[in-house]
C-alpha cells in the first residue's frame, strides 16, 4: 500500500511540473479529445520592442489557422508592468503589445497594426471579442462585461477591475502614452468622422488594419460572430440584453432575439455551428442556450451550476467535427468539454495557476482546423496559450 501511494504521488508530482501534460481527462459519457499544452507558444516577442499583452479579451482562428488575439493594452497593465511609460521613467519593461496581434501556428507573430482616433473611428477604451469572416475581414466589439471583483481599494493596488468605470488621466508621452507598441496613435477624436462612443460600436476592418465600417448604436457589445453563408454579424449586445443580427454590408438590423425564460445575465459569447444553431452564453446564469438562425429557442445546458461570481460560461468554440464544444470558464480557472449534441460535459482541462497549462480568467477561446486549442486570459492572466490535440 505504501509503494502504490509512493508512485501514485511521483506520477502527480511529474504532472504538475509538466504544467498539466495530457490535461484533457473524461469525466463520464462521450470521450474527450486529449489536449497537451505548448509552453513555448506564441515566440517571444521582439526584445528590442519590449512588448507585453494586457488583458486578454478576444481570441479567433481564421480560415488559415492564424490565431488573431485582441487585448485592453496599456490601460490594463500593472505600474511595474509599463515603466518606460511613467514619468519619472522607471524601467526599460515594457510596452503594451499593439491590441491586434495575429500568430500563425507555430506562434509566429505575423501581422499586428496600431490603432488609432485619426482614421475615421473611435477605437474603444475596453476592445471585447474578436471574429474573422472569410475574407480575412476582422470585427471588434466594445465594452467590459460587468465583474465581481472588489474595487481596486479592496485589493489594495493596481488599476480598477474589468467592468469598473474607466478612470482618466495620463498615459505617459509618445510611445509611452500610446502604450500599444512603436508607433504613437493620435490623439482621440482628432479627424474622426462622426466617432461614437466607446462601448457602443463593433468595428469592421480589412486584415492589414484599415477601418471598413462599424455598427452603432449598441450597448456592450461583448462578442461578435460571422454568418459568412448569409453575410450577416451576430452580435452580443450586452446592454440590451439581447442577440442582434445585422446585414455584414450595410450594417442594418435585420432581427433579434432575448433569452428563453430567465433574462441573459451578461451575454460575453454568441457562436454559430455549421448546422446553423446560435450558441450564447450566458456567463452570470452559467448557461449556454441554444436558438435556430430566427431566433427560435432549441434547448439550454449548465455549466457548473453553482459556480458564483463571475459565472462559468464565459467563451465557446466548436471541434472541426464539430462533436465537442469547448466552454472557457474564467471564475473556475478552467475550460469544460460539452458533447455538443447533448450539451452534457465530458470533461475539463486547465487549473487556476500561472504554470503553462494552468489559468487566471480564460475568457476566451478559439479552435484551429486541426482540433488545437487556443486561449486567451483576461484580468490580471494576461497571456495567450496553445492546446495540441493529441
Amino acid at each position: 500500500m505504501k509503494r502504490t501511494l509512493t508512485i501514485v504521488a511521483s506520477v502527480a508530482a511529474l504532472c504538475v511540473a509538466a504544467g498539466g501534460g495530457l490535461l484533457a481527462q473524461r469525466s463520464g459519457g462521450a470521450q474527450a479529445p486529449k489536449l497537451e499544452v505548448d509552453p513555448l507558444w506564441p515566440k517571444p516577442f521582439p526584445v528590442a520592442k519590449h512588448w507585453i499583452l494586457g488583458s486578454v479579451t478576444g481570441v479567433a482562428a481564421d480560415a488559415q489557422d492564424r490565431v488573431w488575439v485582441v487585448h485592453r493594452g496599456v490601460d490594463s497593465l500593472q505600474n511595474n508592468e509599463k515603466g518606460p511609460t511613467l514619468e519619472p521613467w522607471a524601467s526599460s519593461c515594457c510596452f503594451a503589445a499593439p491590441q491586434i496581434l495575429a500568430f500563425d501556428a507555430s506562434g509566429s507573430l505575423v501581422g499586428t497594426w496600431e490603432v488609432a482616433a485619426d482614421k475615421g473611428y473611435e477605437w474603444p477604451h475596453d476592445p471585447s471579442g474578436i471574429a474573422i469572416d472569410k475574407a480575412g475581414n476582422v470585427y471588434v466589439g466594445s465594452g467590459l462585461a460587468p465583474s465581481a471583483l472588489p474595487p481596486p481599494a479592496a485589493r489594495g493596488r493596481g488599476p480598477a477591475p474589468e467592468g469598473a468605470a474607466a478612470a482618466g488621466g495620463a498615459r505617459g508621452r509618445g510611445e509611452a502614452a500610446a502604450g500599444r507598441g512603436d508607433a504613437a496613435p493620435a490623439g482621440r477624436g482628432r479627424g474622426a468622422a462622426a466617432a461614437p462612443p466607446a462601448g457602443t460600436v463593433v468595428l469592421k476592418f480589412d486584415k492589414t488594419g484599415k477601418y471598413l465600417s462599424a455598427i452603432r448604436d449598441l450597448d456592450r457589445p461583448l462578442a461578435v460572430a460571422v454568418d459568412d453563408t448569409a453575410n450577416e454579424v451576430y452580435v452580443a449586445d450586452d446592454g440590451h440584453g439581447r442577440i442582434a443580427v445585422f446585414d455584414a454590408n450595410s450594417g442594418t438590423l435585420k432581427r433579434e432575439w432575448k433569452a428563453n425564460g430567465q433574462p441573459f445575465k451578461t451575454i460575453t459569447c454568441v457562436a454559430i455551428a455549421k448546422d446553423g444553431m446560435v450558441y450564447v452564453c450566458d456567463r452570470g446564469n452559467n448557461r449556454i442556450q441554444v436558438f435556430a438562425k430566427d431566433g427560435k429557442f432549441v434547448k439550454e445546458a449548465f455549466v457548473s451550476k453553482e459556480t458564483k461570481g463571475d459565472g462559468s460560461v464565459w467563451d465557446v468554440a466548436f471541434s472541426p467535427d464539430q462533436r465537442q464544444l469547448y466552454v472557457a470558464d474564467g471564475h473556475d480557472k478552467k475550460v469544460w468539454i460539452l458533447d455538443r449534441t447533448s450539451l452534457d460535459t465530458v470533461g475539463s482541462f486547465g487549473e487556476g495557476g500561472r504554470y503553462p497549462g494552468q489559468f487566471y480568467g480564460v475568457g476566451s477561446i478559439a479552435v484551429d482546423s486541426k482540433g488545437n486549442v487556443y486561449t486567451g486570459e483576461t484580468y490580471e492572466g494576461k497571456r495567450v496559450q496553445k492546446f495540441v490535440k493529441r
